[in-house]
């Protein structure tokens, strides 16, 4: 299963991409990015972000 942020949910602090154990969160212009080719499916980055803008889809 892949994960997704929301773009409109996110807040941009960041703590996401400073969690991911593989580096597959990059920050883009005003929010953050998942690559999917990168992404473990591991789910650490939706346990860590305080506003729940990261979900599996």
């Amino acid at each position: 299963m892949a994960f997704a942020i929301d773009a409109d949910e996110c807040t941009v602090c960041g703590i996401c991409a400073d969690e991911c154990p593989v580096d597959a969160i990059s920050e883009e212009d005003d929010y953050y990015e998942i690559d999917d080719a990168l992404c473990t499916d591991c789910g650490i980055c939706a346990e860590e972000c305080p506003v729940d803008a990261i979900s599996q889809v």
